[in-house]
């Protein structure tokens, strides 16, 4: 065994012991011991870190532990001056087209709230923990959950723990840390099968709306997964108003 020190930095003391939060401390490791499975073994989920700086230098998740080290884990977003430069970082910049989900059982809700918003997010209450992992990995989605141990998996590549408890907080919380805002593009998927809706022409409506709509508007979007028909009605008007007001929620945060 060696002896080496720790320092987490702020929201990811959320997943220590209470008596390890905020400040260094001194935890006994196997030699073989690596970064990622110390802090693991400490409670945080690899997905939560984005530079570990072992002796004043930034080292991955392989990097072995030694006598007397002294190894500072910091979230997502919250790298020290000196050390913003992407290459220090544990996993590249995300861009648009990485900006597609999984959600657990758990998020129904704020799967919702993110396909209105335009994001592309597989969800059903009865994916097993097993399907998820595979399906972040075979569609290089990012992993959505209350469940840290999920995380923890191996081949869960990027995630994001959801502490917020209701759909809105937590579409703020996972909006502000992933820096959604700029890419909401709403009412481009179907609520429902998270399929994208397309216009749709006048066989695509008869008979599946009432005249009265028919005769009040003239835009039409349709789902080709659930043949479901949307329009710019009341409904329309309250999600639109409601995601508006949850992206200059986010963007404030900022």
């Amino acid at each position: 065994m060696v002896k080496a020190r720790f320092h987490f930095h702020r929201e990811l003391n959320d997943f220590l012991a209470r008596p390890l939060r905020g400040h260094t401390f001194a935890c006994a490791c196997a030699k073989t011991s690596s970064t990622k499975h110390m802090i693991e073994a400490l409670g945080v989920p690899h997905t939560e870190v984005d530079l570990i700086v072992k002796n004043g230098r930034a080292v991955g998740f392989d990097a072995q532990i030694e006598a007397d080290d002294l190894i500072e884990i910091y979230p997502a977003r919250h790298a020290p001056a000196g050390m913003t430069d992407g290459a220090l970082l544990l996993r590249p910049p995300l861009r648009a087209t990485d900006l597609c989900f999984i959600a657990d059982a758990h998020l129904g809700g704020l799967a919702q709230l993110l396909r209105l918003a335009g994001f592309d997010t597989r969800y059903d209450n009865n994916f097993p923990d097993d399907e998820i992992e595979q399906l972040a990995l075979d569609e290089a989605r990012i992993v959505l959950t209350r469940d840290r141990e999920l995380l923890k998996r191996r081949t869960v590549l990027r995630g994001c723990y959801v502490r917020a408890l209701q759909p809105d907080d937590q579409w703020r919380e996972v909006s502000e840390r992933l820096d959604l805002t700029p890419y909401v593009r709403p009412f481009r998927l179907c609520l429902m099968c998270n399929a994208p809706l397309r216009p749709a022409g006048p066989g695509d409506i008869d008979g599946r709306v009432p005249e009265g709509v028919r005769e009040r508007h003239s835009r039409f979007v349709t789902c080709d997964v659930c043949h479901r028909v949307f329009w710019e009605g009341s409904h329309w008007r309250r999600m639109r108003a409601r995601i508006d007001a949850l992206a200059d929620a986010s963007q404030a945060g900022h």
